[in-house]
């Protein structure tokens, strides 16, 4: 599987926006309202004839961020996703998570830090010995670079 880019996630909302606002069960006119666009314009997307666009499409995922058919296309809670292609490796402030129980799959752990793929996303990230998330990005790379500069370092002590 490739690397989720922005222009695949803004194409999978555009593809959800209809689904999501079934699941509500919201009028076209209500969901226009509330996302910030023309009902026209909702339509347009809803016939794949138009986009959300990437300020569209986190608005969409911000506002129904408890939506069934959201958490279960991107593997869960759609912040972390979302941060990894808004900051695309840039490291971001310590955040808390569930620690992985569900939708994670550990990749490698020391000294109390973990490396975590997403099962449905496919995107990393670096949870510290609470369970904050460090640092996430698409690029395995990206995640073994800020691992080896900043948690390798890191004793159990600290």
């Amino acid at each position: 599987m490739t690397a989720m880019t922005r222009a695949d996630f803004v194409a999978d909302v555009d593809g959800l926006l209809k689904l999501v606002r079934t699941e509500y069960n919201f009028t076209q006119e209500k969901m226009a309202l509330l996302v910030g666009i023309s009902k026209k314009t909702l339509v347009e997307i809803e016939k794949g004839r138009s986009s959300l666009g990437w300020t569209g499409a986190v608005t969409v995922c911000t506002l129904f961020s408890d939506s069934r058919v959201l958490q279960s296309t991107f593997g869960g809670e759609l912040s972390d996703m979302l941060k990894a292609l808004a900051f695309q490796g840039l490291p971001t402030a310590p955040r808390p998570t569930m620690g992985g129980r569900v939708w994670w799959q550990e990749i490698r752990g020391e000294n109390g830090w973990r490396i975590q793929q997403n099962l449905v996303s496919q995107h990393y990230r670096i949870l510290d010995r609470n369970d904050n998330r460090l640092f996430s990005s698409f690029d395995l790379r990206e995640i073994e670079e800020f691992w080896n500069l900043y948690c390798r370092k890191e004793t159990p002590d600290n």
